[in-house]
């Protein structure tokens, strides 16, 4: 599997602003559902929330715009597990026209496996842990995105 699609959409009027761009803030509301996407695929859907009490909290992110995106664009989502460990997973998410390989956008995400009750965090399940480790088997291959990792800083005074 050379890349996981989680989501597709077209892109609708309401997402627009005044140039006829995909406005900032639905770039994350579609990374958003590709990481529910990721979720019930993991078995972590809302069935097993209301089961074990658990779900997934976005702890950091990082967004980059690379390319327009406009009205009525077809466009999915790749995601690609960068790691995991007994309580977080990191992911990328990658926006692009359906069918095409152009990178529009970048979604670097840090989630983290909460116990709801506290809230706090709380060890993935072994069945959780098994799918984790069957997707990076499957993505083994792929390389390194080329957004993850980035700071946001600006150069120093000189």
């Amino acid at each position: 599997m050379p890349t996981l699609t989680t989501y597709q959409t077209s892109i609708l009027p309401d997402w627009v602003d005044y140039n006829g761009h995909l406005r900032d803030a639905f770039y994350l509301l579609i990374f958003s559902y590709a990481t529910d996407a990721l979720m019930d695929r993991l078995g972590l859907d809302s069935q097993n929330r209301e089961a074990s009490g658990h779900s997934l909290f976005t702890l950091e992110l990082h967004l980059n715009y690379l390319h327009e995106v406009k009205l009525d664009a077809e466009v999915e989502v790749h995601t690609q597990i960068i790691g995991h460990d007994a309580k977080r997973l990191h992911l990328y998410h990658s926006l692009h026209l359906v069918g095409g390989d152009k990178e529009l956008a970048g979604n670097e995400q840090m989630l983290l496996h909460v116990d709801l009750a506290g809230p706090r965090s709380a060890p993935f399940t072994e069945p959780t842990l098994d799918r984790l480790k069957a997707l990076l088997d499957q993505q083994a291959n792929l390389p390194p995105p080329a957004y993850i990792g980035r700071v946001i800083a600006l150069p120093p005074a000189r």
